[in-house]
């Protein structure tokens, strides 16, 4: 879930930065979209190491008996 909860931050991130041209007193879309697509690759980064992680851990190893 935290991988693909990476790549929508990335998406939305992205979309930010490159397709919208609003301009917004309040706010600056740019620098929005660059902390999203920073969180985004984060989080995607984080959910491979604890995959990579899990699924280590739940290896039989050889002196299990079946």
């Amino acid at each position: 879930m935290s991988i693909g909860t990476g790549i929508v931050l990335f998406v939305i991130g992205a979309i930010l930065t490159f397709a919208v041209n609003v301009e917004v007193e309040w706010a600056n879309l740019d620098l929005i979209g660059y902390i999203l697509m920073g969180a985004g690759a984060v989080v995607f980064v984080l959910g491979l190491i604890l995959l990579a992680s899990r699924r280590r851990r739940d290896a039989p190893t050889d002196d299990t008996v079946l």
